[in-house]
């Protein structure tokens, strides 16, 4: 079979089988840029679901795919700060099964990154500018 090629249609339909059929995997092609597969190592509070696959080399074979809210409007800072820890191999310890995870009262819930939105921080000055607008003459 390896010399035909067939194993690597087969293995193509396994994963569109696996990424839940035809429609499923256009849209995660389309979401995505790629088909993966791989084990389902958990789900954070936001929705993300993170993924691990030991054939892929090593820092390829831990992903992350965003929740569907997002639509194309994703990012790595809707990551978490315990999922990054694991998705960057800082830790093999998913988030639910590290012990040694602090989780202190005055730890703040994780926000993403708002550049760029209508949500975005934007500070005032509260000096007088130095240079002022020019304002063309009023015609008479």
């Amino acid at each position: 079979m390896n010399y035909t090629g067939l194993s690597k249609l087969f293995s193509v339909f396994r994963i569109i089988k696996e990424s839940g059929g035809l429609r499923a995997s256009l849209y995660k092609l389309y979401r995505m840029d790629e088909l993966k597969v791989g084990t389902l190592m958990g789900t954070d509070k936001y929705g993300n679901k993170y993924f691990e696959n030991n054939r892929f080399f090593y820092g390829r074979n831990r992903w992350v795919e965003y929740a569907p809210y997002y639509r194309l409007e994703y990012d790595g800072s809707q990551v978490p700060a315990e999922w990054f820890g694991w998705l960057h191999y800082k830790t093999d310890f998913t988030p639910d099964n590290d012990p040694g995870r602090p989780k202190y009262k005055w730890m703040l819930d994780h926000t993403e990154n708002l550049s760029g939105t209508p949500q975005q921080y934007v500070p005032y000055s509260t000096t007088t500018q130095k240079i002022d607008a020019w304002k063309p003459p009023c015609p008479k």
